[in-house]
């Protein structure tokens, strides 16, 4: 069996600032490089391969007004709320979701997290190591989504 270099015990201690949730030396990077498909987002990489684990858990922070991609994929999300509220739409459904919320994104379903207008959202987010790439919908499909009577006037494209 090939050995696994792995990160030796570490403690990195929860700062909570004015400008959000924090750890101690991990990097706060742009959610994603550049779109107009999301506003005002954050991640922190909490834990990555780097831990020997499969999975990566993710903290996403989303400034008040914000929202992630709306989007699909084959892998799955597991989501705790950790701070502020907001909505979660999950394929046809629309949950509004506050501190210590559990939530699961299914594979190929779509989604998307939006902060309330006044208040930010944070939350943990863990995925598989490996997975593949996010899916935005074409432009039929957007059109089919904005006609939903739950989520229609909800979704963020």
């Amino acid at each position: 069996m090939a050995e696994v270099q792995t990160l030796p015990a570490t403690l990195r201690r929860f700062q909570a600032t004015d400008e959000g949730f924090r750890w101690e030396t991990v990097s706060l990077k742009h959610y994603k490089p550049e779109g107009t498909h999301f506003r005002d987002i954050t991640r922190q990489v909490l834990f990555g391969p780097e831990s020997g684990l499969p999975a990566e858990l993710r903290y996403f922070e989303v400034a008040p007004g914000g929202y992630s991609t709306f989007e699909r994929h084959e892998h799955v999300h597991a989501v705790l709320i950790l701070r502020g509220r907001g909505r979660a739409i999950v394929g046809e459904q629309l949950f509004e979701v506050q501190p210590f919320d559990l939530i699961h994104v299914p594979a190929w379903t779509w989604h998307q997290f939006q902060a309330a207008e006044d208040e930010a959202l944070g939350f943990l987010c863990m995925v598989a190591v490996d997975r593949d790439r996010p899916i935005r919908p074409t432009s039929e499909e957007a059109e089919q989504l904005r006609r939903h009577p739950v989520i229609g006037p909800h979704v963020r494209l």
